[in-house]
């Protein structure tokens, strides 16, 4: 039996070069450790010189790219300076608000809006039932009646949703045309009493933190526009305008949206 002194001496010796390439491999995490052999154990030894040499090779710089020249035109001879600014301050949805015409507008549509939801709850009701009273019907029918009713039925409801969308699609050009109409006769309005204040700019309110009141136009244009356009004239209903009005023509500053669109819901399906 060998002495335990001795013995520890010896997986001492065999324990020393893992152990030390070992903490040499958490002080540094980019040492790799190769396999242990036999008995060559001077490979660990010089293995950490290999990350120091590299740590200490300086970093280039990453190459940029190289920009062209800027070019340097010549310069444009002096030109007319532009008029002194004479400004105008003008409020569109306070206008839009006080117009007889713009309100006339939105009540009509919402009165036609309100009459399609109302149409489309009583269909949905008499479709419902229908589909109640052909469950109650299965019983007395072969499978083939219960597919040609089930079928004419759902024909029924598919032609009943694409009115309601034409129905919903008119009513919502109706809105969109009557609004552009309204905003030509504005723009004409705002370009007529500016010239008679001799103002060459106009800018909307929300956009002016502060003015004096002799600035701002919106009552006087908002008297012109209900004495030039009282109201505008909508097609029948289920009828969509056959041009829009007012195509090309610029808008205001300031336009609000128009009002926005309640399509109506889907009816329901039938079951089976």
């Amino acid at each position: 039996m060998m002495p335990a002194r001795p013995a520890i001496a010896a997986l001492a010796a065999l324990l020393l070069p893992v152990l030390g390439g070992a903490a040499l491999a958490q002080s540094d995490p980019g040492f790799f450790i190769p396999p242990q052999g036999g008995g060559n154990q001077s490979r660990p030894a010089q293995a950490p010189a290999r990350p120091a040499q590299q740590s200490q090779q300086p970093q280039r710089p990453p190459q940029q790219a190289q920009r062209p020249p800027q070019p340097n035109p010549a310069p444009l001879p002096p030109g007319q300076p532009p008029p002194a600014a004479v400004i105008g301050i003008v409020d569109v949805p306070e206008i839009q608000r006080n117009s007889t015409a713009f309100n006339g507008v939105r009540e009509e549509v919402e009165r036609r809006r309100q009459r399609l939801n109302d149409d489309l709850q009583r269909e949905q009701t008499r479709w419902r039932d229908e589909q109640t009273a052909l469950a109650g019907q299965r019983a007395s029918m072969n499978p083939d009646q219960l597919r040609q009713r089930e079928r004419e039925l759902q024909e029924r409801i598919t032609d009943s949703q694409r009115v309601f969308r034409d129905r919903s699609r008119a009513i919502e050009a109706v809105a969109q045309s009557a609004l552009a109409e309204i905003e030509q006769a504005l723009a004409v309005v705002i370009r007529q009493v500016a010239a008679s204040r001799n103002v060459n700019l106009v800018l909307p309110r929300p956009l002016v933190i502060f003015n004096d009141a002799p600035f701002d136009l919106t009552d006087e244009i908002s008297q012109q526009v209900n004495r030039v356009l009282r109201t505008v004239a909508l097609p029948p209903e289920g009828q969509a305008p056959a041009q829009p009005a007012g195509q090309g023509a610029a808008a205001p500053a300031g336009r609000p949206a128009a009002p926005p669109a309640q399509p109506a819901a889907p009816p329901a399906q039938p079951r089976r």
